[in-house]
């Protein structure tokens, strides 16, 4: 009696579990569309010729399709590929300096032991904190008086400050055994040896998280670009787009064909990069 009252629990519990499970894949399946939906109507905006004949938004879905606009864009507008070259770079380098100078300070704070490396933490604590926009005016104060507005060292330096990526690598260190380093000291190596032979290896994955989400934030930035880039020939292509959006407030096809070229190399780069983002998170929570 007893087994069969434990049998039929089970059994409505399996029940109860298969119908949560069910409503969250609808629920996932309803949220995707909701971000994927708009994804492709920029697209197959980008590759329609002629916007005025379409009535209805629902048209757009239909072809034909053609990628006129695409070669028109970056071989009648040279200035575009001058956006996305400054895109890139920028993007590239920051990435580059931000994870290595992240990786020597959160080794610094995590594993060696000097005066105030908890208020230091701390105070890239209180980082987070304070959202960009409110040191955006001293921030171009100081960039005019030292005269990196309007260069690419303007648009460089200041990206390099960020108190989440301590944050994250800091956490993930913290959870590095000591036995390792101090194993490695006994042998005779540096702290430099040691950082770049024991801990960079093991930090790899969330350096890649790190140079990910670093990468993908600097090409996306707007406001610090369209305060810094005075000229057109510095903008990147965040702050360069609106300009194709008010000089063609009718046709929808050029604007939406410049924002498709935009979000082409991030929409890969995420694919590409999947594993390792959702790996890179995981580990650096748990070691959090």
């Amino acid at each position: 009696m007893q087994k069969q009252k434990a049998l039929q629990g089970s059994s409505g519990m399996s029940r109860r579990t298969t119908a949560g499970s069910v409503v969250l894949e609808i629920l996932s399946i309803l949220f995707a569309l909701i971000i994927f939906l708009p994804i492709l109507w920029m697209a197959c905006v980008s590759l329609k010729t002629d916007e005025a004949s379409m009535p209805s938004a629902f048209q757009y879905f239909i072809p034909p399709f053609t990628v006129q606009n695409y070669t028109d864009v970056l071989t009648g507008r040279p200035q575009v590929v001058r956006w996305v070259l400054n895109s890139f770079g920028v993007a590239a380098i920051v990435t580059v300096l931000t994870t290595l100078l992240c990786a020597m300070a959160s080794y610094a704070m995590a594993k060696l032991k000097f005066r105030y490396s908890k208020a230091m933490y701390i105070y890239f604590l209180i980082g987070l904190m304070v959202p960009g926009e409110a040191t955006i005016v001293s921030l171009f104060v100081l960039s005019n008086k030292l005269g990196m507005i309007d260069t690419y060292w303007g648009l460089i330096l200041p990206s390099l400050a960020g108190s989440m990526n301590i944050i994250i690598m800091t956490s993930f260190l913290r959870g590095i055994p000591n036995d390792l380093i101090e194993a490695a000291r006994i042998d005779g190596a540096g702290e430099v040896s040691t950082f770049v032979n024991v801990i960079l290896p093991l930090a790899r994955t969330v350096m890649v998280t790190v140079s990910i989400f670093t990468f993908i934030g600097n090409w996306n930035s707007y406001l610090w670009p369209y305060l810094c880039a005075m000229s057109e020939d510095m903008f990147t292509l965040p702050v360069g787009i609106p300009t194709f959006i008010s000089q063609f407030s009718v046709d929808k096809t050029v604007p939406m064909t410049v924002n498709m070229i935009a979000s082409i190399p991030i929409l890969v780069f995420f694919i590409l990069f999947e594993k390792q983002i959702v790996k890179g998170i995981t580990l650096a929570g748990i070691k959090g």
